[in-house]
């Protein structure tokens, strides 16, 4: 209701027609705010707004009311407290319904009637169990609770009303309405509202790297409408009250708006907020009102914890488990069935036999001693030994070499610690493009203005020299630390007076953590400010144009460029400089900002008479076009040229002298180097391209040569350029400081930035200050940004985009003038078309730019809604991008720039063994659909005998139509291919009926294809396809692709990407993989793996994938096995027992069999073995696709494995009751060889198993063997009553110095292993090429990894690493050798 009013008010005010008023001033007929708060009170409680009044001002009532509701700003990310840490423990641990199983077993075995053992004994598995896992969390716990309490006694400067003055207060003291100071590097304690900062245009900068792991510095704003910035600001007498919208996990979103008292209302934003865990930096002060505290800061909320998913093997384990089950339930009910007829057929005991009870009843009562004898078939120790398993394994994997980033100094993240199993049966890969195959570095390439291609030659080479420079130095190991990031974060402290320890409140991060996540921040700083960025050489024939441009008045000649191209050069330029978020600072000055009066380098008499040569008749072009724009004084064509002055930047060279006489070319030549050493003067008259191109080659080639390091080395410039080179440049994306740094090439250069202004450099003119209006960031639905400015010498407002070309190229006006501006215009049009397509088949990206000259009344009317855009709270992101939409129409198009993204290293490599290995690449990426044709061809996803199938629909009938084609297609292409021979040229050139067909398809046409009545038909295609390509698709549809292929294929799925619009994608996968690469860690934090590197997926996948499905299943059968096998030992003795329960050992024995003298040595099976050797499985993918066909833990295996141990229990059982037939041996003493024997078989039966024997498996086997003798021989000599009603005393110790017990075990052993041995034998034979193969390389790799990882491990123990284990068998040796 209220804002309802006040839309109303809004729009009456519009149609009133009062611009001039203040947008956000109250008018009289606003209604009266006692009958808003009247009316919404209670909406503002329970709906979903806050309101949040200052904890000392003058609205203290109203906060007493408002904030009981809201929570303080301590933390406690704990589970548990002191008092209650036993009972809700317990709780925890019984929602597992193998421990409610084993806890009814325990109170069932208290019932007289059924009970097995002694009491206390069947309580022991359940209790060893639960004591485990209770000091596991515990420690857990503790750790949290440390990091908790460190937290939250941080110190924070909070506002005193009764002492009137900031006092330091603990973080967790802190409360919503309590006015924080913070000053530089400190961190900020919780969500507050910016209300004062000491830089005059409220302006403060924040790094977000604590939060998600971008370096670069974001800007934020002090509300509008405020008291006027660096006057001090007193919270006292803060009367406005704050309404915003309640607590959430939208990092990016903010809405709300505060009211004065007056009844103005300013809008409130996300630009306007500090968020927790963030760092000041380049403010000296801030004060800000908090508004979400403790575990409502989106901060918290957002700290969701280690990932939890189910792998494939645990749905099937618990399917098994089941059966036990049943296997348990069919065995009781035997003998209960049992037991009744042999009472009811029993005559004349010799023994003493219970007669009053009933046959029926003495079976019902064994068939539940009979579920508690034979309890150890539900494997209690089974879950937990997985859990210990993969914590094993992912040691290793966070431990490997192979995977480990040194420039970047990051090793693997294992974020689901229990789905590592599934990493060895992906079928469906999906990755991102860039920043996932490519290194996500841009470098400025090539550009078209004006419809004109500058193909930059001696760039390109420049980037050839680079490469080989890269690949020279990865045959060194040397940890790269970037000098431009090291001034970047040096200087973010200057003039600080006070600093903080860096401080991670998502997650409890250890002090290795910490310098590992510091040096990241280093190497990803550096990325965006690298040398091959920074130093762009200029193209020679742009050159002389801009030469033409800054140079004195001169004659026109054959070679003078047009008025319009050379309005539309500087442009484009200019739009390359200001068209960006970049923060501007250098090692002297922590932030360039815009002086309030800058003079330009060239007076405005000066100024005038440069562009008083406008009128001259290569001009003439101008008046063919919009006269109020171009015709009349030289200010309208200043207007026309200079439209773009938000950051771009033209300095003089050091020899410009204040009138514009030319330069000394030879000094130039002499003081400047590769993209310094351009004469940006005229080098003669007319400009001669040719003698300006040889100057750059001259001196490229000698820096080449004088350089002591090879060629490019370092950049000399002279002194008074030392300021230009001495700029850093911090940006969001690699795209903005490569097109920044392409500008400053040009010599325009974007000097400072403010939030109201820009203080560019222009050629021939100098500094000036250039007014920013508005920006309009860039989003995935326009796929573009804009920012408005005035420009300093018209006044006029002018609208500058740059964005993708699928848009830009709509939205390109077609000009409804003379006939010859409407050629110009499609000339440009055409020209830039045929650019861009040149630039995508060679694999750039492109960006096209444009602008828009806004009249004053048109600009107004589009002003006043977005201000209402703005200020609004519901649908605010809607309608500011309706708002963007309707200003970024009918756009000049000025030209299109080419950037490169080089391919990183052994991407080819990597999907090609991906391939092999049976699993399906898909490519699903936003760009152009010829840029990732190109990269697919690069990294030979794409090859030339494939058959390319491109899907372009117009609309959703030619769609259907065209799929159902190319389904015919394919299908008559794969029946022709099946038909050919075998062998022969045409056979080899297409192997596989899947392998020559690759789809690419773009947005519009998926979006269609993925709808549900052409839903089958895509998907019947793409799966007979080798691999699809997804061009301009958004990050819903890249989910919604992975979702169909994992629900209607019923395959596993494994997602790849860098960037938050993979985030979606990488959650929907089954197994979902982020690179901590240069878009900060949104895919990371939403990831179950995080990699630096896409080729590190091989080895992720081939190897530590094959090995953990193999490890983990075998060791999961092996359990059943083992426990299927003892508890047959009890069920065949109820065959000569009368199925009384009974059983021939002690039950002390019994219940430690499998739960201490059998339980270590699966777990050493589990983390260690290997079934194959990795460079092995490296080698020969194949293997990888090989063991899903073959898959080791699949029914019929589980049902083999149980019929194995059937044959074994039956053979451990029956020779030692045959061979003691007749004899007078008692039960315990008929046991004794039955248990050794079973034991022996146990251990073997691993041995046989295990593919890899270390000096570990040796001790383990040892150590279990040694505990059960050493035991039983210590119960029999020293326990009397411990195992009522028998008694133990001397048996063991007596059948232990008999020979027939030894030949009994002996016979046993060997009878029961037989068929598993010889089956083992055959299958070795029948693969003993493989076998054979992988001991060689085994042995011929051992050693040298060993070397390897000692020198690791000396290189690194200095500075506090987690050392790797030497005896790691799941690390291998690359080809570079890391340490050097």
């Amino acid at each position: 209701m209220e804002r309802l009013h006040w839309v109303r008010h809004r729009c009456r005010t519009l149609l009133a027609g009062n611009p001039e008023g203040d947008w956000y001033s109250s008018p009289n007929d606003l209604p009266n705010k006692s009958f808003l708060d009247a009316h919404c009170s209670s909406h503002r409680v329970r709906g979903k707004r806050r309101s949040v009044f200052a904890r000392h001002g003058p609205h203290r009532h109203e906060y007493d009311t408002f904030s009981k509701s809201y929570k303080g700003n301590a933390i406690r990310t704990t589970k548990y407290r002191l008092l209650t840490f036993i009972p809700m423990n317990l709780f925890q641990q019984f929602h597992r319904a193998a421990n409610l199983y084993f806890l009814f077993l325990a109170l069932l075995n208290w019932v007289p009637a059924v009970e097995a053992f002694q009491k206390e004994i069947t309580m022991i598995p359940l209790l060893v169990v639960l004591a485990v896992i209770a000091i596991k969390d515990a420690l857990e716990d503790y750790r949290r609770y440390l990091f908790d309490r460190k937290v939250n006694n941080n110190v924070a400067r909070v506002f005193s009303g009764k002492q009137k003055a900031y006092n330091d207060q603990c973080w967790k003291d802190v409360r919503v309405g309590d006015f924080v100071r913070l000053s530089c590097n400190e961190i900020i304690p919780a969500d507050m509202l910016l209300l004062y900062s000491s830089d005059p245009r409220g302006v403060c900068y924040i790094e977000t790297a604590n939060l998600d792991g971008e370096t670069n510095l974001k800007q934020r704003q002090v509300v509008s409408d405020l008291t006027l910035q660096g006057e001090e600001f007193t919270p006292e007498s803060f009367p406005s009250r704050i309404e915003c919208e309640n607590p959430n996990n939208d990092l990016s979103r903010f809405r709300g708006y505060m009211e004065h008292p007056s009844g103005v209302r300013v809008g409130l934003h996300n630009s306007n907020l500090l968020l927790r865990s963030c760092t000041i930096r380049n403010t000296e002060t801030v004060v800000g009102i908090v508004v979400y505290a403790g575990h409502e800061t989106k901060a918290m909320m957002n700290n969701s914890g280690p990932r939890y998913k189910r792998s494939q093997l645990e749905k099937r384990l618990n399917t098994d488990i089941l059966w036990c089950v049943v296997l348990l339930i069919i065995m009781c009910l035997t003998s209960a069935v049992g037991h009744g007829l042999w009472l009811k057929n029993l005559k004349d005991p010799v023994f003493g036999v219970n007669t009053d009870t009933s046959p029926a009843l003495a079976g019902f009562y064994v068939f539940w001693t009979m579920i508690i004898v034979l309890q150890v078939l539900i494997p209690i120790s089974l879950y937990v030994s997985i859990e210990i398993v993969k914590l094993g394994q992912i040691y290793f994997i966070h431990n490997d070499l192979d995977l480990y980033n040194e420039q970047l100094d990051s090793r693997i993240q294992c974020r689901a610690l229990n789905i590592t199993e599934d990493l060895g049966q992906i079928q469906y890969l999906f990755s991102d493009k860039t920043g996932t195959l490519t290194e996500n570095k841009m470098v400025f390439c090539r550009c078209s203005i004006y419809g004109v291609e500058y193909p930059h030659v001696e760039n390109a080479r420049r980037l050839e020299v680079y490469e080989a420079e890269k690949n020279k130095a990865a045959d060194h190991s040397v940890t790269l630390r970037s000098g431009c990031s090291a001034k970047s974060r040096s200087c973010r402290s200057l003039s600080c007076n006070r600093s903080s320890l860096s401080l991670h409140t998502l997650t409890a991060e250890s002090e290795e953590e910490d310098e590992q996540l510091s040096n990241q921040i280093q190497a990803r700083t550096s990325a965006f400010c690298s040398r091959m960025a920074k130093e762009v050489v200029p193209d020679p024939e742009l050159v002389r144009k801009l030469n033409w441009f800054s140079s004195p008045l001169k004659e026109a000649s054959s070679g003078t460029p047009s008025s319009l191209e050379l309005a539309y050069i500087t442009d484009f330029f200019l739009a390359l400089t200001i068209c960006n978020s970049v923060v501007v600072s250098s090692p002297s000055q922590p932030r360039h900002v815009v002086p309030e009066a800058r003079t330009p380098l060239k007076s405005l008499e000066e100024i005038k008479l440069m562009f008083q040569r406008f009128s001259f008749s290569p001009f003439s072009a101008l008046s063919t076009f919009s006269p109020p724009q171009i015709r009349g004084s030289p200010r309208n064509f200043t207007s026309r040229l200079f439209t773009r002055g938000k950051t771009g930047s033209f300095s003089p060279t050091a020899n410009n002298t204040t009138d514009g006489s030319e330069p000394g070319r030879d000094s130039d030549i002499e003081t400047h180097k590769l993209r310094c050493n351009l004469d940006f003067s005229a080098p003669g008259e007319g400009g001669n391209a040719a003698q300006v191109e040889d100057d750059i080659k001259k001196n490229y080639i000698k820096d080449a040569k004088t350089s002591p390091d090879g060629p490019i080395q370092e950049v000399e410039v002279d002194s008074d350029s030392d300021v230009d080179d001495e700029l850093l440049y911090e940006a969001e994306s690699p795209d903005e400081a490569a097109l920044v740094h392409a500008a400053r090439a040009y010599r325009c250069t974007l000097r400072g930035r403010s939030a109201e202004s820009l203080l560019v450099d222009l050629p021939g003119i100098g500094s000036l200050a250039v007014q920013l209006l508005h920006i309009l960031p860039f989003d995935s639905n326009r796929k573009r940004m804009s920012v408005v400015v005035r420009h300093p010498l018209t006044g006029q407002v002018v609208v500058y985009t740059k964005g993708a070309d699928s848009v830009i190229m709509d939205l390109a006006e077609t000009s409804k003038g003379a006939e010859h501006a409407q050629e110009i215009h499609s000339h440009i049009k055409d020209q830039t078309q045929k650019h861009l397509d040149s630039y995508a088949r060679e694999g750039l990206r492109t960006l096209c730019i444009a602008k828009k000259v806004l009249e004053e009344e048109e600009y107004e009317a589009w002003l006043k809604r977005h201000l209402m855009a703005e200020s609004s709270i519901e649908n605010r992101e809607e309608l500011l991008l309706d708002s963007a939409q309707r200003l970024e129409t009918n756009l000049t198009l000025l030209g299109t720039t080419g950037i490169v993204d080089r391919l990183q290293e052994d991407v080819p490599e990597t999907i090609e063994v991906l391939q092999r290995a049976g699993i399906k690449v898909w490519v699903l990426t936003g760009d152009k659909q010829e840029t990732a044709i190109n990269i697919a061809y690069a990294c030979k996803l794409l090859r030339p005998n494939d058959r390319l199938l491109t899907a372009n629909c117009g609309s959703k009938d030619a769609c259907a139509a065209f799929l159902k084609e190319l389904k015919l297609e394919v299908q008559r292409g794969q029946d022709g291919l099946t038909e050919a021979p075998a062998a022969g040229a045409h056979g080899e050139s297409f192997s596989g009926s899947l392998s020559s067909f690759i789809l690419v398809i773009d947005g519009q046409t998926l979006d269609w294809a993925l709808q549900e009545e052409l839903k089958s038909d895509f998907l019947e295609l793409s799966r007979r396809c080798k691999a699809v390509i997804c061009c301009r698709s958004t990050p819903l549809q890249k989910s919604e692709v992975v979702r169909l292929i994992r629900d209607q294929l019923g395959v596993m799925t494994l997602a790849v990407g860098d960037g938050a619009n993979d985030v979606s994608m990488i959650q929907m996968a089954d197994v979902g993989i982020g690179i901590s690469g240069q878009e900060g860690m949104q895919a990371v934090m939403s990831s179950d793996f995080a990699i630096s590197r896409f080729k590190h997926l091989s080895k992720l996948l081939l190897v530590h994938g094959h090995w953990c499905y193999s490890r983990l299943a075998n060791m999961i059968l092996y359990f059943f096995y083992k426990n299927v096998m003892y508890v047959n030992l009890l069920f065949w003795y109820q065959f000569v027992c009368g199925f009384s329960g009974s059983v021939m050992t002690n039950s002390w024995v019994l219940i430690l069999f499998n739960l201490i003298f059998t339980s270590v040595p699966p777990l050493i099976y589990g983390i260690l073995d290997q079934d194959m050797p990795a460079e092995t499985l490296k080698g020969i993918p194949e293997l990888y696709q090989a063991a899903q066909t073959s898959k080791i833990y699949v029914p019929h295996m589980f049902w083999i494995t149980v019929l194995d141990a059937f044959y074994q229990s039956l053979v451990c059982f029956f020779i030692p009751y045959f061979a003691l037939t007749g004899s007078d041996v008692g039960i315990l003493s008929f046991g004794s060889p039955i248990n050794a024997s079973a034991l022996f078989i146990i251990l073997l039966h691993q041995v046989i198993e295990s593919h890899t024997l270390t000096w570990i498996h040796a001790l383990v086997l040892l150590l279990s063997g040694g505990s059960y003798f050493g035991f039983v021989l210590l119960f029999s000599v020293s326990c009397v009553t411990c195992s009522p009603p028998t008694n133990p005393l001397g048996v063991e110790t007596l059948q232990m110095s008999q020979p027939l017990f030894y030949i009994i075990c002996a016979v046993t052993t060997f009878t029961a292993l037989l068929p598993r041995m010889l089956f083992r034998a055959v299958h070795s034979t029948v693969h003993r090429t493989v076998a054979l193969n992988s001991s060689h390389v085994e042995k011929v790799e051992s050693e040298n990894y060993r070397k390897r990882m000692l020198r690791w491990n000396l290189s690194h123990h200095r500075v506090n690493r987690l050392p790797v284990c030497a005896d790691n068998p799941s690390l291998e040796p690359s080809t570079a050798s890391v340490v050097s």
